[in-house]
Order: structure tokens, then C-alpha cells, then sequence
């Protein structure tokens, strides 16, 4: 396809339009929600840190640049729900410029493209895991940028296409590290594409020196901050070579299933991902290597890359994060072939089904109840809590680190002497299957409380990369948790 395809006046009113009503689909009952899982829970802690000029933490998760962007704002509010609303707003961008791109490289109507925001919008685990504070959001709005401008350096090559699909590369591996998965994937598609540019007038070293950069500059920050050298590059060493079983009692990287993500698509997503991941099948045929990619195979050949590729690692929905549009994307495209009577019914169809699965998977699992615990504590004394691997109660403390996380039973004895007077049973230790408490349950609580996020199997899916358990062993224990009816329990310590 010629450059011409990126001139297309793509993403006027329809688009716009698409772009604000999925807004309110995105924020829906966010006000009343916790941020749902310790990870989301610690960022938040961090970026007050990094705001504050701590950067004890800068690289946890291999992620700087998500603590930087966001520490500005910890100067205005502490609040978690402005920090959650904006990732959730990043996450509304990042489909809006995938949209556009898919949009343009395949000549939709404004229509369609404005339609194509709100399926892949709706989609389950986008939307599931664009309510966290995660660097989720940023990474796919990274990827996005990275489809796109990788696209148009196979298609146009200069050197200004390859810098500028270089400088996405580079930001996506500052926000997350797992953005380095997407480096296999170049590299298959710049083999494919034969045509030389990366290693013409010294361009490699460019490309590498850009790579290079951000390592050199935050890690020379870290630095003076007191912390190693190696404390970025650490983590992908650390991720690929772990050196001891975490609580859950997960001790490896690697565990080949062909068959998790596929299950998930079943149970979780529209029909039309089946479509849009089986259907470019038919466009398979030999190609001759050193031609661009029609725009249908270059977004399934990632899609299927991203598959394969996780496939083989620990896994949780959020490992195709990338894949899900892609998908949905293709969906469409591929029932464009049909008369336009019967795939405008099917795609609504699959819309209506969308909004379904969003009411049934993620809108009924709310509100909190974390607030009326923290006024319990409150009205009895205050002071310190232990609470069993969740942080959820924190951000509703008047101070977060009066939430002391406990991984064992045997640590409660230590901080009873240390003035501890009560312990949160939350059952956020189910969800993580750390099976340290279930002795606990035996003891009368002072006062308990349901909370429905803990009880979502999408929450307990999330997980499955840390507990190292399979698809059905995760919904097992999924399905032995939902008989209890209380999922915080504040007991004496």
C-alpha cells in the first residue's frame, strides 16, 4: 500500500463521537471502585514517593516512566480515583489511536472506524484492565503508536520512519518492561521486509544508541539516588531467572499452554475475536519476501506472534493485551466481505454482546466496602493494620503505610508486640492463593464486610501469572471462594 493510505481523512465527527461515548463505558461506577489488585495499590504509593524525591522505587516493574509521568500529579492530589480516571482516560486514547491507524491503513468510512472504537472499546478484558492503575494503559497506547509507525517504515522506507518507529519502541520499554516482546516481532518483520534500511548509513548504530539512551540517562539518575547500575536491566534478568518461588509458591517463567488463551476468548470475549483471529487464514498464501504486508496480514501477524509467543510464559488475560483490538479489528474487516445489511447487524450484535459481558463481568462487582472498614477503624481506636497480601484498605487510611502487608500467619505474633491491634482478613489471599490464612477464618471478627471486586473471576484470571496455576485450577479456586459471603474480616490481633 502506498503512503498515500495515511492521508485518508480518517477520524472526523463518527470518530470523535465513538471516542466520547466510550468515555462514560470506561468510567462507569470507577468513582465507587478500589483499585483492584497490589500492584495498582503500590504505584499509586510509589508515585507520592517520586514526587516526594524518593526514588527508592523508580524502577519497580522496569516501568520509570509511568512513576514520572504520573508523580506531577501527586504534587495536586493524592487521591487514587484522579490518579485511576486518568489511566483510564490514556487507556480511551490508546484505542482511539489504534482505531485510526487501522482506520486509515485499510481506507474505512468514518463510520466504521467510529464503530471499530467502540467494539474493540467494550472488549472485556480492555475494559477490565483500563480501570486499574497499572502501566496497562500505557503500554497499549504505546503499542498502538509503535503498529502504526512501524507500519508506515514498511511501507515508506527512510530513515525518518525507522526513527520514528524507533522512538515508540523506546517509550513503550520505559513505561513497561514486557514491551520488549515486541522486539522478536521486529525482528521477524524487518527479515520479512529485506529491504535494508536498518543496516544502511549506519543506521543500526542510531537505532541502537536510541535504544541505549533512556537506560543510560534514568539509570544515571538512579544512580545518584543511591540506587545500583544495574537496577533496571535487573529486572528482565530477575523476570526471566527467578531466584526463588514467590508466596504463591510460583518458582518459574516459562509454562507452555496452548490452550489458556484460547479458553479465556470462550468464556470471556465476543465471538467476533474468533473471527477476527481464524478468518485472515485465508489470506495466507505464498508471498514473495521483501513486500510489505497487506494491512489485514501485518495486524494478524502480530496478533498471532503475540499468541505463540505467550503462549509459552506464565499467563494471565492481560499477556494479549495487545492482541484483543488487533482482533476485533480484524473481526470487522473480515465481515466486510459480507453484504452490508448483514454485517452491520452482525458487528451491532457483537456490540450489544460486549455490553452484556461489561454488566456481567465488571460493572456488578462494585461498589467498595473498603471506606467502611477504614470508619470502623476510625471510630475503635485507629492505628495500625495488618492486612493478609492485600493493600486495598490503604488508600482509605489516613496515612497509607498504616496498612502493613502480611504474607505469613507467623509475622502477626511480631507486630502484636509492636502495637498492632488488629488484622484485616482480606481475602485478597484467596485471589493469590497464599494459603498462609485460612486458619484465620476460624476467629470471631469484630466486624465483617463483603466486597464484591474480590469475588470476579476476571480478578482471579489476573492472578493466574503470579499463582503459576493453569486456566480451569484458577477458576477451581475461583469457584471454591464464592460460597463465602464475606471477604473482609476485621479481627483482633
Amino acid at each position: 500500500m502506498s503512503g498515500s493510505a495515511f492521508s485518508a481523512p480518517v477520524g472526523r465527527l463518527w470518530f470523535w463521537v465513538a471516542l466520547l461515548l466510550l468515555v462514560p463505558v470506561r468510567l462507569h461506577g470507577l468513582a465507587g471502585a478500589a483499585l483492584p489488585d497490589y500492584d495498582s495499590v503500590r504505584n499509586w504509593q510509589i508515585v507520592q514517593e517520586v514526587a516526594a524525591g524518593n526514588l527508592a522505587h523508580l524502577f519497580r516493574h522496569g516501568s520509570p516512566a509511568f512513576m514520572l509521568t504520573y508523580a506531577p500529579v501527586a504534587w495536586l492530589s493524592t487521591d487514587y480515583r484522579v490518579f485511576q480516571h486518568l489511566n483510564a482516560l490514556v487507556a480511551v486514547a490508546a484505542i482511539g489511536l489504534l482505531a485510526r491507524f487501522v482506520g486509515r491503513a485499510t481506507r474505512l468510512p468514518d463510520w466504521q472506524t467510529g464503530l471499530l472504537v467502540l467494539l474493540m472499546g467494550s472488549a472485556t478484558l480492555l475494559t477490565f484492565s483500563g480501570r486499574d492503575f497499572t502501566m496497562s494503559s500505557w503500554s497499549l497506547l504505546c503499542f498502538a503508536g509503535l503498529l502504526g509507525a512501524y507500519y508506515r517504515r514498511l511501507h515508506q522506507p527512510e530513515a525518518a520512519t525507522l526513527y520514528r518507529a524507533t522512538a515508540w519502541l523506546v517509550l513503550g520499554l520505559c513505561f513497561n518492561y514486557k514491551f520488549i516482546l515486541t522486539v522478536p516481532i521486529l525482528a521477524v518483520l524487518e527479515w520479512w521486509r529485506a529491504d535494508g534500511l536498518l543496516l544502511r548509513s549506519g543506521h543500526w548504530g542510531r537505532v541502537a544508541l536510541l535504544l541505549l539512551l533512556p537506560y543510560l540517562v534514568l539509570g544515571t539518575v538512579g544512580r545518584l539516588a543511591g540506587l545500583p547500575w544495574y537496577a533496571w536491566p535487573g529486572i528482565y534478568y530477575n523476570v526471566a531467572f527467578p531466584g526463588a518461588a514467590n508466596a504463591a509458591g510460583r518458582a518459574t517463567t516459562l509454562h507452555p499452554d496452548f490452550l489458556y488463551y484460547l479458553r479465556y476468548l470462550r468464556d470471556f470475549e465476543s465471538w467476533l475475536v474468533w473471527v477476527g483471529l481464524l478468518g485472515p487464514l485465508w489470506l495466507l498464501r505464498p508471498r514473495r519476501r521483501g513486500r510489505p504486508l497487506p494491512p489485514e496480514l501485518y495486524l494478524a501477524a502480530w496478533g498471532w506472534c503475540l499468541l505463540a509467543g505467550m503462549s509459552l510464559l506464565v499467563k494471565a488475560p492481560r499477556g494479549l493485551l495487545w492482541a484483543y483490538p488487533l482482533w476485533y479489528a480484524l473481526g470487522l474487516l473480515v465481515l466486510r466481505r459480507l453484504p452490508v445489511a448483514v454485517w452491520l447487524g452482525l458487528l451491532l450484535m457483537a456490540l450489544a454482546g460486549n455490553g452484556c459481558r461489561l454488566q456481567r463481568e465488571i460493572y456488578a462487582y462494585g461498589p467498595t466496602r473498603y471506606p467502611a472498614v477504614a470508619a470502623w477503624l476510625r471510630a475503635h481506636g485507629g492505628g495500625p493494620v495488618a492486612s493478609t497480601v492485600g493493600l486495598g484498605l490503604a488508600p482509605f487510611r489516613p496515612a497509607p503505610d498504616t496498612v502493613r502487608v502480611v504474607m505469613e500467619a507467623r509475622e502477626l505474633a511480631a507486630l502484636r508486640r509492636r502495637g498492632y491491634r488488629y488484622v484485616l482478613l482480606d481475602a485478597y489471599w484467596r485471589v493469590t492463593n497464599v494459603r498462609a490464612f485460612d486458619s484465620l477464618r476460624r476467629v470471631p471478627p469484630l466486624a465483617a464486610w463483603s466486597e464484591p471486586g474480590l469475588t470476579s473471576p476476571l480478578l482471579f484470571l489476573e492472578h493466574s501469572e503470579f499463582t503459576g496455576l493453569s486456566y480451569q485450577q484458577t477458576l477451581r479456586r475461583h469457584q471454591q471462594a464464592r460460597p463465602d459471603t464475606l471477604q473482609l474480616r476485621l479481627l483482633p490481633l
